[in-house]
C-alpha cells in the first residue's frame, strides 16, 4: 500500500472519526471472530484503534467454541431452542466457569497485547445485569410454553460500572451472565445483553458480529437500510428464524427504544468493525431507529 492511498484511507475515516468522537458503541463479539486466529487479533486491534479515537467501544462476548464444544458435554448436550442454548444446572457450572473465565480472560488479553486496557466482568460483578428465568414458546403447544433451564432475559442492567470503567479509560469486556432475585446465576443471548446495554448507556451504535454477511432475503441477497416495520414485516414472512431471531430482537429493541443505528456485519471480514464504522460503503445490514 502506498503511503497516498494510506493517507486517502485516512482522510476518508475523518468525518466518521468527528461524528462519533465521544459516543458509546456496543459491540456483540461473536462467530468466527472469536475462533480464528487472525480474526481474533483483527478484532481486538480495532476495538483499541476505536478507543485511541476517542469512541468508547464496550464488548459483549458470545459463548465461543470452548464454551459450546463444553456444554455440549453437559447432560442437555447443547441444544438449542429457537436460538436459545438449553441450560440445566450442570450446563449453567460450566457456562460460568468458560464463559465468565477462559474465554473472557482470552479477549482482555487479546485487547490488552494489542495496546489497549480492558477489564473483563460478567453481570454477577456488582449484580449490574439483573436477570428472570426465560421462557419460550412451545412451537407444538398453542399456548404453551417451555422451561429451558437457567436461561434467563434482563430485567434491568445497573450502567454505572460501565460508565466507571470508561470514564478511566478502560474498555469493558462482558461475559452475558445474569443474576436473579434469590441469587442465581442465568445465561443470557449475548445478542440481547448486547442490544439492553446499548439501550441503557444510550449508545450510538449496536453492532452484532455474525458469520453471515448481514440479513438476507430469501434468495441470500443482503439487505441493508431496513427500518423497525420492515424488520417485523421479514420476520411475520418467515424470512428470518433460527439464531437470526435472538439478533433481530434486540436489534428492534434497541433501535425502538433511542440506539440511533444497528448494524448486523460479517465478522468473518477482517477489519469489519472498521469498515462498518469508518467507510461510506459498511460491511452489513443497517437498521435504522426510524
Amino acid at each position: 500500500m502506498t503511503a497516498a492511498l494510506k493517507a486517502q484511507i485516512l482522510a476518508e475515516a475523518l468525518p466518521y472519526i468527528r461524528r462519533f468522537h465521544g459516543k458509546t458503541v456496543v459491540v456483540k463479539y461473536g462467530g468466527n471472530a472469536m475462533t480464528d486466529e487472525r480474526l481474533k487479533h483483527s478484532f481486538a486491534r480495532d476495538v483499541v484503534l476505536l478507543k485511541l479515537v476517542g469512541i468508547n467501544p464496550v464488548v459483549v462476548q458470545a459463548a465461543g467454541l470452548r464454551s459450546t464444544s463444553s456444554c455440549a458435554r453437559s447432560a442437555s448436550r447443547g441444544q438449542f431452542i429457537q436460538g436459545m442454548r438449553v441450560t440445566d444446572a450442570e450446563t449453567m457450572d460450566l457456562v460460568e466457569m468458560v464463559l465468565g473465565g477462559l474465554v473472557n480472560k482470552e479477549i482482555v488479553n487479546l485487547v490488552n497485547q494489542a495496546g489497549g486496557r480492558a477489564i473483563g466482568l460478567s453481570g454477577k460483578d456488582g449484580a449490574f445485569i439483573r436477570a428472570r428465568k426465560l421462557l419460550v414458546p412451545d412451537a407444538e403447544r398453542q399456548g404453551g410454553m417451555l422451561d429451558i433451564g437457567q436461561v434467563g432475559e434482563v430485567s434491568s442492567i445497573d450502567p454505572e460500572i460501565v460508565a466507571l470503567i470508561e470514564s478511566r479509560e478502560f474498555i469493558p469486556v462482558i461475559a452475558p451472565i445474569g443474576v436473579g432475585p434469590a441469587g442465581e446465576s442465568y445465561n443470557i443471548n449475548a445478542d440481547l445483553v448486547a442490544g439492553k446495554l446499548a439501550e441503557v448507556l444510550k449508545a450510538e451504535k449496536l453492532i452484532l458480529l455474525t458469520n453471515t454477511p448481514g440479513v438476507l432475503d430469501r434468495d441470500g441477497k443482503l439487505l441493508t437500510g431496513l427500518t423497525p416495520k420492515r424488520v417485523d414485516e421479514l420476520v411475520a414472512e418467515g424470512v428470518l428464524s433460527g439464531g437470526m431471531l435472538p439478533k433481530i430482537a434486540a436489534a428492534l429493541d434497541a433501535a425502538r427504544s433511542g440506539v440511533r443505528s444497528v448494524h448486523v456485519i460479517d465478522g468473518r471480514v477482517e477489519h469489519a468493525l472498521l469498515l462498518e464504522i469508518f467507510t461510506d460503503e459498511g460491511v452489513g445490514t443497517l437498521i435504522r431507529s426510524k
